[in-house]
């Protein structure tokens, strides 16, 4: 736990250099401790040592977790891709999905969100770097995407998501999330709850934070180097 706690304070350290930087407020970045392929003891260990949110990509890993935890007042992200056959879990068991990037995913959503339940958040996934190997939408498909959003009742869109491709070239990086940041710029204009950057991990928050990132997603640097498994819904 005395290590998970220092990485959670090390990150935090990260962000508020990288806020002041750019003179944001360190509290306009919103952390999102990646718990993917994590046992449920490191996540309880995580937030009593104060995280609240976690990221998961696997709905059967998650809700076997949510159970394990449920004492625990987590809100719980969906990050990853997702099967049609699996958007009910999502849509019952998560407070945000960052990853919609078709209509059909969408209405299946909102149709199986638990009307007990406050709308479900949705990010809309961009393929900012276009790699044939990422999930999301080409930039610029984006507004007809949120469009039909809107007309969800049981989903809230909030705002855009991206993995771009991994780089050490900080110009590069920073390219890829600005474009993002001007996509929202674009739909905030139409709708001022469009206000969700969900971009930034590990090894790039720093220029995520830069270009007005306000939920980036850290794995590695808090529950440190995981197996590499790829995980779909």
């Amino acid at each position: 736990m005395a290590t998970i706690a220092a990485n959670l304070q090390a990150v935090h350290a990260r962000i508020a250099r990288a806020a002041a930087e750019v003179k944001r407020a360190p509290e306009s970045v919103q952390l999102l401790a990646v718990s993917k392929t994590c046992a449920a003891a490191l996540i309880s260990d995580a937030w009593h040592s104060g995280q609240r949110a976690f990221g998961e990509n696997s709905v059967q890993e998650a809700v076997a977790k949510m159970r394990e935890l449920g004492d625990l007042d987590i809100e719980w992200h969906f990050i990853g891709p997702v099967q049609s056959n699996k958007t009910r879990l999502v849509a019952e068991h998560f407070a945000w999905m960052h990853s919609v990037d078709r209509e059909k995913i969408a209405q299946r959503l909102n149709d199986a969100r638990p009307a007990h339940l406050p709308p479900l958040n949705v990010l809309i996934q961009v393929n900012v770097s276009g790699e044939t190997s990422k999930s999301g939408i080409a930039p610029g498909a984006e507004r007809t995407l949120a469009a039909a959003i809107r007309a969800l009742p049981r989903l809230q869109l909030r705002g855009l998501m991206a993995i771009p491709e991994p780089t050490n070239d900080i110009a590069l990086q920073r390219k890829r999330f600005a474009l993002l940041r001007s996509l929202q710029t674009e739909l905030q204009a139409e709708d001022a709850a469009v206000d969700t950057l969900s971009m930034g991990m590990s090894d790039d928050l720093e220029a995520a934070i830069a270009e007005g990132a306000t939920i980036v997603r850290v794995g590695t640097a808090i529950f440190g180097t995981r197996k590499t498994v790829k995980k779909e819904g």
